[in-house]
C-alpha cells in the first residue's frame, strides 16, 4: 500500500505572518494520480516538499503507506521527486544520472544496468544512454529525469511544474506520456502545477488551493460541473466561467430584464456564474443581456466571443458554429436552463 494521508497538516515559513498551508486534510489512495493546482504562492509545491520531507511540519501528520513520515529525513520515505528544473549531473551520461541513487544506494551492477534499461525503454531513452544532458533537448532531459525517479521504484513519485519549461508542443506530448505511465506503473502520483488545463487533463482527481488552503478536490469533471465556491468557478476552466454580482429582490435577480430565481437562503447580494458555452444568443423579440463583441478569438473548430456588458462588465461566449458575430457588433445572450450557478457574493460559498 503507498497512499498518502495529510491530517490537519500546517507548515509556517520563519517571520511568516500566516501559514504557507493551513490544516491540510486530504487523502490520497494507492496508485491515484492527484494534481495539486492554484495560483502563485497557494502552497502547492510547500505541500509536495513537505512530503519529500524538505520542509518540516509544523502541526499534524503526514503518512505513507499508513505510516508516520513526519519527522523522518527524506531517504527514509522512499519517495522519488521530479524537479522543474531537471537537476541532472552535467558531467554524466544519461545513464549515470538515471542509476545515480541506486549507484549511491550501493546496489550490484547488473540490477542497476537492469532498471536503466527498463526505464529507457517505457521512455523512448536507449538511443540517448551514452549521451550528456548537453546534448538533449528540454523534452528528452525531462525524460531523463522520470528515468532516474522510476529505476527507484518508489512508493510515490513526486512531480513539481516538470513541463513549465518546455514549449506548448512538446507539454502537451509530455503530459499525455506522464499520464501513460502512471497508468503502467500503478504507482501513487501527486503532480504540482499551476496551469488547470494540465490539471484537467491529468489528474484522477485535482485539488484545488488557494492561500495555503484546500477549496476542492474533485474528478476534473465534477470540479468543472459542480465548483464549491466562486474561486474554483473562476480558477478551473479555459476560458473561465463568467462570474458577475447582482442584488436579489423577492427572491430573483434582473439580468438586464431577464428574472432568475435564486436558491432559498440567498443574501442581499449573489455571485452569478455561467460558463462560456452555456450562453445562447437570441434575436428577434427574445430577451436576453445586452453586450458588445470586442474581441473574437478563432481556435479552429471553436470560438471564443470576449464582450463587454453595457456596465463595463466582460462576458465571454464559445460559438462553435464559424458563424458568428464579429468585433463591434452588438449582441444578446441568454444562458441555458439549470446552467447558472449561484454562490453567496460575500463568502463566496455555493448557493445550492
Amino acid at each position: 500500500m503507498s497512499g498518502v494521508s495529510f491530517e490537519n497538516v500546517s507548515i509556517v515559513y520563519p517571520g511568516a505572518t500566516r501559514p504557507s498551508v493551513d490544516g491540510l486534510d486530504l487523502e490520497i489512495a494507492d496508485g491515484e494520480f492527484l494534481v495539486l493546482v492554484g495560483p502563485s504562492g497557494c502552497g502547492k509545491s510547500t505541500i509536495l516538499r513537505s512530503l519529500a520531507g524538505l520542509e518540516p511540519v509544523a502541526a499534524g501528520r503526514i503518512r505513507i503507506g499508513g505510516d508516520d513520515v513526519t519527522g523522518k529525513e527524506p531517504k527514509e520515505r522512499d519517495i522519488a521527486m521530479v524537479f522543474q528544473n531537471y537537476a541532472l549531473y552535467p558531467h554524466y551520461t544519461v545513464r549515470e544520472n538515471m542509476g545515480f541513487a541506486l549507484k549511491l544506494a550501493k546496489k550490484p551492477k547488473s540490477e542497476i544496468a537492469e532498471r536503466v534499461k527498463f526505464a529507457a525503454e517505457m521512455l523512448d531513452l536507449e538511443p540517448y544512454l551514452d549521451r550528456k544532458p548537453k546534448e538533449l533537448s528540454g523534452g528528452q532531459r525531462q525524460r531523463v529525469a522520470m528515468g532516474r525517479a522510476i529505476v527507484r521504484n518508489p512508493q510515490v513519485f513526486l512531480m513539481d511544474e516538470p513541463l513549465s519549461n518546455l514549449d506548448a508542443k512538446l507539454r502537451v506530448a509530455t503530459r499525455a506520456q506522464i499520464a501513460k505511465l502512471q497508468r503502467e506503473l500503478d504507482t501513487t502520483m501527486i503532480y504540482v502545477t499551476h496551469d488547470q488545463v494540465e490539471a484537467m487533463t491529468m489528474g484522477d482527481r485535482v485539488a484545488v488551493l488557494k492561500d495555503g488552503r484546500l477549496q476542492q478536490v474533485d474528478s476534473p469533471r465534477e470540479l468543472y460541473d459542480n465548483p464549491t465556491n466562486a474561486f474554483v468557478a473562476g480558477f478551473i476552466g479555459s476560458p473561465a466561467m463568467n462570474l458577475f454580482d447582482a442584488g436579489v429582490v423577492d427572491g430573483a435577480v434582473d439580468l438586464d430584464g431577464i428574472r432568475v430565481p435564486v436558491p432559498s437562503g440567498a443574501r442581499e447580494r449573489v455571485t452569478i456564474g455561467v460558463r462560456p458555452e452555456h450562453l445562447r444568443l437570441v434575436s428577434g423579440d427574445d430577451e436576453g443581456m445586452h453586450a458588445t463583441v470586442d474581441l473574437v478569438e478563432e481556435l479552429g473548430a471553436d470560438s471564443y466571443l470576449h464582450c463587454s456588458a453595457p456596465d463595463g462588465h466582460p462576458l465571454v461566449y464559445r460559438a462553435e458554429s464559424a458563424d458568428h458575430p464579429v468585433k463591434g457588433d452588438r449582441v444578446r445572450f441568454r444562458a441555458e436552463e439549470g446552467r447558472v450557478r449561484f454562490f453567496d457574493a460575500e463568502t463566496g460559498e455555493r448557493l445550492r
